[in-house]
């Protein structure tokens, strides 16, 4: 596959940017990718993880052969590329061993035809592309990497480590959608591909090539209209294929960004951006989507619009319908992953994890001025986030009382929260070391927490948008102090005039 002939016939700005992570700060990370929503390729980060060597020959080669003997009996869906079903490509159910067949097949007696395969001419060969593998989940004792230190606060992957992100009796948890995480593991023969896409739940990505070279076009979230037809349907699925030029109209206008990313470099995907990406090499990659306070508006953009399409495909049976409202929201969780009160109940959540280590800080924060603005400064973000998001939800169906009630008292008994809130302790841990939150076993946890005044403020229960912004507001007007000496940043005009 030529990277040359792949391009031509696109508008190509430029390269993304590179830079070396290990010169990069936490806080620089934020400034500069996280808060623009800007695209970067990473540097440094991989050298000390297992998969760079057991999973690569000395040759630099994937080393099939560990997969095989390691992991050879996993179930996996496999992408075929070249062949479309719908608006994605068509998926099958191998193991591991049967996908290394296939693999260790192609290349040795294929080589010639697979160095010809272009998107249009693929004659009649199956192209396989191992995707969405859940690997963390399937080997929990096989540390095949750590996540870089910029990717730590990952709200979606620490929740559904504990929770289903959408809970019906007659719903199928374990789908391409919603399923219990979000880190995978890609691999496949050069020539593979994914078609054109934003991620899902317009999450972060970031994505880190083991082995093999990786081309990659982005398209900014302000040009996306360009890429849809002139309903906003439907999207162009291969930019590198002959585009319909009456549907797409506005294609040849797009502008795009380009990379190709070698073999230990990380590449962060914002919001938004559509990105298709081609393995100009056998390649094994390691990927995750995360989402956090910063880029909450995009969830929650996403779930409004999925919701007006949902109702308006069944806009004509409103009037027979007994309770046509559930039947939306069941829609858009079938389509989408989760539904508004299930991004409601992730929000409350996170909203006590975080309103619980405003009110708890540890001995270092309470004496340590720095490690306290650093640690209290990425907490109240939080919170003025959530409760950015919270205002818009009080114009749905959410701000009516539909039996959605989270007790305070109730949930911090809960374990799985006392785990969410211990991995998130971790978390700051992690982003501020000056500032240790001592995460202890679960019982010393449990009765050293002060949460009294959050059930003080304005009672255990919060039912509705209005009163979890009411419960931040109580909280963030007690934390005035906390406010008035945070480190000095682009941000701090805003916290401090959001309540």
């Amino acid at each position: 596959m030529d990277a040359v002939k792949l391009k031509s016939g696109l508008r190509i700005a430029g390269e993304i940017e590179r830079i070396n992570a290990k010169e990069l700060s936490y806080t620089e990370f934020v400034k500069n990718y996280l808060v623009k929503n800007q695209p970067v390729i990473l540097t440094g980060l991989m050298d000390d993880w297992q998969a760079c060597k057991d999973w690569i020959n000395d040759d630099g080669e994937p080393n099939l052969e560990f997969f095989c003997t390691n992991f050879g009996n996993s179930q996996v869906q496999v992408a075929d590329c070249y062949n479309r079903e719908f608006t994605d490509q068509k998926r099958v159910d191998l193991s591991i061993s049967e996908f290394i067949d296939y693999w260790v097949a192609l290349n040795e007696e294929n080589r010639q035809v697979q160095d010809s395969v272009l998107s249009d001419n693929c004659g009649n060969k199956s192209f396989l592309y191992v995707k969405d593998w859940h690997f963390v989940k399937e080997y929990p004792e096989y540390k095949a990497y750590s996540t870089p230190l910029f990717f730590n606060d990952d709200w979606l992957n620490l929740y559904l480590d504990q929770y289903h992100m959408h809970h019906d009796p007659e719903y199928q948890e374990r789908n391409e959608i919603s399923c219990s995480d979000y880190r995978f593991v890609y691999m496949g023969p050069k020539g593979t591909w994914t078609p054109l896409h934003a991620d899902v739940f317009r999450s972060y990505s970031w994505s880190a090539n083991v082995c093999g070279t990786k081309l990659w076009l982005f398209l900014p979230p302000a040009q996306r209209h360009l890429v849809f037809d002139r309903y906003m349907k439907s999207s162009v699925y291969n930019i590198f294929e002959d585009v319909n030029e009456s549907k797409f109209p506005g294609f040849k206008e797009a502008i795009w960004l380009e990379c190709t990313q070698l073999k230990n470099e990380i590449i962060f995907v914002p919001s938004g951006w559509y990105h298709q990406v081609h393995n100009l090499e056998d390649a094994i990659s390691i990927n995750h989507n995360w989402f956090n306070a910063f880029n909450l508006d995009w969830v929650w953009d996403l779930l409004v619009g999925d919701y007006n399409e949902a109702k308006e495909l069944i806009e004509d049976i409103r009037d027979i319908c007994d309770d046509f409202e559930s039947l939306c929201q069941r829609n858009l969780a079938a389509n989408t992953g989760m539904n508004f009160y299930d991004f409601f109940s992730f929000v409350v959540r996170m909203s006590f994890a975080n309103l619980l280590h405003l009110c708890n800080p540890s001995g270092s924060c309470k004496t340590d001025l720095h490690a306290s603005c650093s640690w209290a400064d990425h907490t109240i973000w939080n919170l003025i986030s959530i409760r950015r998001v919270a205002l818009r939800m009080e114009s749905t169906s959410l701000s009516k009382d539909r039996g959605v009630l989270f007790d305070i008292q109730k949930i911090w008994k809960d374990p799985f929260f006392v785990e969410l809130f211990s991995a998130l302790n971790r978390t700051y841990e992690k982003l501020y070391d000056q500032c240790c939150l001592n995460c202890v076993d679960k019982d010393v946890q449990h009765d050293g927490i002060n949460h009294c005044d959050l059930i003080n403020g304005v009672g255990s229960v919060v039912s509705s948008p209005k009163s979890l912004i009411s419960l931040i507001d109580c909280i963030l007007k007690d934390s005035t102090p906390v406010l008035c000496n945070l480190q000095i940043d682009d941000l701090r005009e805003e916290k401090l005039a959001s309540f």
